[in-house]
């Protein structure tokens, strides 16, 4: 009797070993019809200390390939083709499928990667309207509207738009400030930025942010070199007002001198 529990218990351990293992554990199913892939090797890759370090790799064999192991933490990586980034995946424990064609990518399955890529889809349609009110201007002016009316119409509906999109940005980081996705949205946010400054809507970002968001790698690295260029930019700043005024005291005493040589003549 003993022996016919211990093998029940034995069992029962055995089926919550491998539970356990294929709770921790990713598997990516992916597909693409870019021909230019087959027979190549997709490699994912994540960034730490500033360096793209390798996670996995697959093969395209007739427009699939497969990944699987083990991920001990949730991290962000970027799918590459040779030094070319792709498209970015939560590695996280689940089943992930990503899409690759000309027209869209996509990795869905596990829930940061589903709201991730809702997240861009959303982001993406916003910023075509903005690109429709860019030629928007053109079209009222052919209607017959006055030039000057239409510039200043279209300009409130781009500052509008932009608003909004800033909006929904930052209230998505907001609600993800606990989980990798908050920062790395961040980052998307700050890479369209010529260089890194501090924004009003990043500032707002910052400020409501805990303490394991403003930790992260990247957002560190970022502020920290966004904090350092605002320093110069005021110090640049201070340095031309300082000549203005120089320039201006020169041109006022070149002024008085010059009614003193008229009064004396």
């Amino acid at each position: 009797m003993r022996m016919a529990e211990n093998r029940i218990m034995n069992l029962f351990m055995l089926m919550l070993t491998m539970l356990a293992s294929c709770s921790s554990a990713y598997q990516i199913s992916g597909n693409s019809d870019i021909t230019r892939l087959d027979g190549k090797t997709l490699s994912l890759k994540t960034l730490k200390e500033g360096q793209w370090v390798p996670v996995d790799s697959a093969e395209v064999v007739h427009g699939v390939f497969s990944m699987n192991g083990k991920a001990d933490t949730t991290m962000m990586v970027t799918l590459y083709f040779d030094n070319e980034g792709i498209m970015p995946i939560v590695l996280e424990n689940g089943d992930i499928s990503v899409s690759i064609s000309n027209q869209t990518m996509r990795a869905t399955g596990t829930p940061l990667n589903d709201a991730l890529y809702d997240f861009i889809q959303h982001r993406n349609a916003m910023e075509q309207q903005m690109g429709i009110l860019n030629s928007r201007e053109a079209q009222l002016i052919l209607e017959g509207a006055n030039a000057d009316y239409a510039r200043q119409m279209v300009q409130e509906e781009m500052n509008e738009l932009n608003t909004e999109i800033n909006s929904y940005v930052r209230s998505v980081i907001a609600s993800n400030y606990s989980n990798i996705l908050g920062p790395s949205i961040f980052m998307m946010m700050c890479s369209a930025l010529p260089y890194p400054i501090i924004t009003s809507e990043i500032e707002e970002v910052l400020q409501n942010a805990p303490e394991d968001f403003l930790n992260q790698e990247w957002v560190k690295d970022f502020v920290s070199k966004a904090q350092e260029n605002m320093r110069i930019i005021e110090e640049n700043r201070r340095m031309q007002e300082n000549i203005l005024e120089k320039h201006r005291l020169f041109l006022n005493e070149q002024r008085i001198a010059n009614e003193n040589n008229s009064d004396k003549e």
